[in-house]
């Protein structure tokens, strides 16, 4: 794996794979809701719909798809709080095709007006089929309530206003203020030298010269207070997430301990919230522990699809997971399948080239050093059960605790389920 960095400060990610019959092109750009300002609130993720439409050599979505449909290639896009990604995937022969259609759409959109009006309907049926799935809406819901009313709270689709006025000129702009060889980044995974790399980037982006203008928004810490959200909607299940308070990255060293605490507590099917609130107390269907990683903070959390009637017991036993892995102290046999669970995750990634391509993006994203598959492995397999004991106390504790949920019932009272809280922790 290597980095190349051209003149216009563009960086290329080469990682060969020397296996691979396929070809993933990868494009990142720092961008989202962390980058936005209140007057185009919201854009990102329509700007990135407006990149498929009309462009300079391709001039319909039609004409994209048709390109792409072509050589059997795989195409997609995706918008999130602190980037996009743009990748196409396909048999290797046809790396160059991708990368034309790449650039063309990313450079040279034209973003028409009866296009933009177009779309509006598209991604105003797209918030609507969100908003008809609980286990998105809760997400919405944790996120305003850790996060509160600040950029990265955001959502990418959220805002018929916006949705229904943005103009070409908003698109232009956003545009060449964050889509900047500065501000991108190029993954590239397949068998071949790394000099036809650079020179097929070269020959499609290099001519970039735009610099960013947009800065992020830093975090600031919500201090309204509010520990409870409860979302009244009809539902045949209650949609939970219990989460820690998000901390500052200190010590990158905590990320791996954090992976492996929260694959131990919730992340494999023998895990103690699968087995002891699913399994042994039939609470819910659906339980996981994970970690969303930011590139200065992180949100430690858990999840479940809950019958209605029974959200209190299952509020009740979650915490208490929570707070057993403390006194319960895992020993080496725990601890052991949860490293090989994780680490065999991460091998299993790296037979698709498109995997790979995400896994050293997410680093340059999150501001690290680049390390390589074995070197995450290894620091995985250093971590011990003391690591696990003491994160656990940093992070776990029930004045760090906020909880999201939507259920059908209308009444609740915040002070119950704050008690509920209390007496839950053991």
């Amino acid at each position: 794996m290597k980095i190349t960095t051209l003149e216009n400060w563009l960086r290329i990610i080469i990682n060969p794979v020397k296996w691979a019959k396929s070809v993933t092109n990868l494009i990142l750009a720092w961008a989202g809701s962390r980058y936005e300002h209140q007057e185009v609130r919201w854009i990102s993720h329509f700007l990135e719909h407006m990149f498929f439409k009309w462009a300079e050599k391709y001039k319909t979505p039609k004409a994209v798809a048709e390109a792409v449909d072509k050589f059997w290639g795989e195409f997609n896009a995706f918008t999130w709080k602190e980037y996009a990604w743009y990748y196409i995937k396909s048999a290797s022969r046809n790396l160059e095709d991708g990368m034309d259609i790449l650039s063309d759409m990313l450079l040279n959109s034209k973003f028409d007006i009866a296009e933009i009006d177009k779309e509006r309907w598209v991604i105003l049926e797209e918030m609507n089929m969100y908003l008809d799935m609980p286990k998105y809406q809760v997400a919405w819901e944790f996120e305003e309530l850790i996060i509160w009313d600040q950029p990265l709270w955001w959502d990418q689709i959220w805002t018929k206003e916006l949705i229904n006025w943005v103009k070409t000129e908003c698109f232009k702009d956003y545009q060449k203020k964050l889509y900047t060889p500065d501000n991108i980044v190029i993954v590239l995974s397949w068998d071949i030298e790394n000099e036809k790399w650079v020179d097929l980037v070269k020959k499609y982006f290099a001519w970039m010269s735009w610099k960013k203008a947009f800065e992020w928004w830093e975090l600031k810490e919500n201090t309204s207070g509010e520990k409870i959200r409860i979302i009244n909607k009809k539902t045949e299940q209650s949609h939970i997430v219990i989460w820690v308070k998000w901390t500052p990255w200190k010590d990158l060293k905590n990320f791996w301990k954090q992976r492996v605490l929260a694959t131990l507590l919730g992340w494999m099917m023998s895990s103690r919230m699968f087995q002891n609130v699913r399994e042994q107390k039939w609470l819910c269907y659906q339980i996981w522990t994970s970690t969303d990683d930011y590139t200065d903070f992180w949100i430690f959390s858990t999840s479940a699809w809950v019958t209605n009637e029974k959200v209190n017991l299952a509020i009740e036993s979650i915490l208490q997971e929570y707070s057993k892995i403390i006194s319960n102290i895992p020993d080496q046999e725990e601890l052991s399948k949860a490293k090989n669970y994780l680490i065999w995750k991460i091998l299993l990634s790296t037979e698709d080239s498109e995997n790979l391509a995400n896994m050293y993006w997410t680093q340059l994203l999150l501001k690290w050093k680049i390390i390589s598959v074995d070197e995450m492995c290894e620091k995985i397999e250093k971590v011990t059960i003391d690591d696990i004991v003491n994160h656990a106390k940093m992070i776990l504790k029930k004045e760090n605790i906020y909880i999201a949920w939507i259920w059908p019932f209308a009444e609740w009272s915040e002070e119950k389920w704050l008690d509920l809280i209390e007496k839950s922790w053991l």
